[in-house]
């Protein structure tokens, strides 16, 4: 069962890593196995996302996701993308962004570097604002409980963390932004980093904003559904599985590529924090994206979404990790390796955390409620 849901996966991985040391060496090997494990414990939650939707989905669309879909994916998010970011950052053609990504690495590793401010304002603040609305949100089951029942709490207030992003926003653009008193020969970066990041905080409502109105489609369209399928009961008649199909599946397909744009997204900005490198970058997200595909094929089959609930609270903990991490590297410094590793620590933990939570439940017959702060205590955290 793995080897025939995991196959692909680690066929692409053997042959990226390959190329990753035909190309650069054993630090190259590093860098994009850092990079596929950055985006597997960024997109977990998107694999159970997209498994918990794709369950109700026919067949036909079910292969549409997993076969269009996931072109869309790797080539377009992964591939493109990053090309994307540095032509704007740079201001350069799309064709003359790869020509010096192949050809002029140094001179491409300047024009990164000089970009590199407005690229982790636009990043950091992208993913902080999905860390915020994760943990302002009150949810039955909390991690940390100790931490995330009073910022649920703080949740309530209206545009809470658009608000708290803008102020980090200017506080990073006035304090950690270069400024050219400060920095002989620089240019000054606080009007580039508080647009860029602006335009960050944008970019996800506007994401957000899309994947609302879809899934509001979809609940309607589940209600229609369900309606039908009362009057079919109060007549007799057989009723179906109860995937959807036609415009409903469409629909829920349309969502489900906002859903996935979204997350990664945030990995696609987090590589940025590892490596400038694009060819590196393509090889490490690409590896990652075929594992996101692999962990939603595997979790709709085995349907075991909730037996670890704590991962995607690791999962979103990571991405706030990484958006701080984005933040700081504007005027600093910070190892490839501790960016990479805190993300991987913070899943192992938050698994590690979903596995003593289950134990709990056997022991006490399945009685302990999820939500319950004493079921938190007895997970261990």
């Amino acid at each position: 069962m793995v080897l025939k849901t995991f196959g692909w996966s680690f066929a692409v991985t053997a042959l990226g890593l390959v190329a990753a040391v035909l190309i650069g060496g054993w630090t190259a090997f590093g860098i994009v196995l850092i990079l596929s494990i950055l985006e597997i414990s960024l997109s977990f939650d998107n694999a159970v996302v997209n498994a918990g939707i794709l369950k109700k989905m026919s067949a036909f669309w079910q292969k549409i996701f997993l076969t269009i879909g996931i072109l869309i994916a790797v080539f377009g998010m992964r591939l493109i993308f990053p090309v994307v970011i540095v032509a704007i950052s740079a201001s350069l053609g799309p064709i003359e962004a790869v020509d010096l990504a192949l050809n002029d690495a140094d001179r491409y590793q300047e024009l990164v570097t000089d970009a590199h401010p407005s690229i982790a304002a636009f990043g950091g603040m992208f993913l902080l604002m999905i860390f915020l609305d994760f943990i302002f949100e009150d949810r039955d089951i909390k991690w940390l409980g100790w931490l995330e029942r009073p910022l649920a709490k703080l949740g309530k207030v209206d545009m809470l963390s658009a608000c708290i992003a803008l102020i980090l926003l200017l506080i990073t653009a006035l304090f950690l932004a270069p400024h050219a008193h400060l920095h002989a020969g620089s240019a000054d970066k606080t009007e580039t980093v508080l647009l860029s990041g602006v335009a960050g905080l944008i970019t996800y409502l506007v994401v957000g904003g899309l994947s609302g109105f879809f899934e509001n489609r979809l609940e309607e369209a589940e209600e229609r559904e369900h309606e039908a399928e009362e009057e079919a009961r109060a007549k007799g008649k057989e009723i179906s599985a109860g995937a959807l199909v036609g415009k409903a599946a469409f629909f829920m397909f349309l969502y489900l590529e906002v859903l996935d744009a979204s997350f990664s997204f945030d990995g696609v900005i987090g590589a940025f924090a590892i490596t400038n490198d694009i060819i590196l970058m393509a090889l490490g997200l690409g590896i990652g994206a075929m594992y996101v595909r692999s962990l939603t094929v595997y979790l709709v089959r085995q349907g075991t979404l909730d037996d670890y609930v704590y991962l995607e609270h690791g999962a979103h903990y990571a991405i706030g990790a990484l958006a701080a991490i984005l933040l700081i590297t504007i005027r600093f410094e910070v190892n490839e390796i501790v960016t990479g590793l805190i993300g991987v620590v913070l899943i192992a933990w938050s698994f590690w955390s979903s596995v003593r939570r289950n134990k709990a439940l056997e022991a006490a017959g399945g009685k302990a409620d999820p939500s319950d702060d004493k079921t938190e205590v007895s997970s261990g955290v």
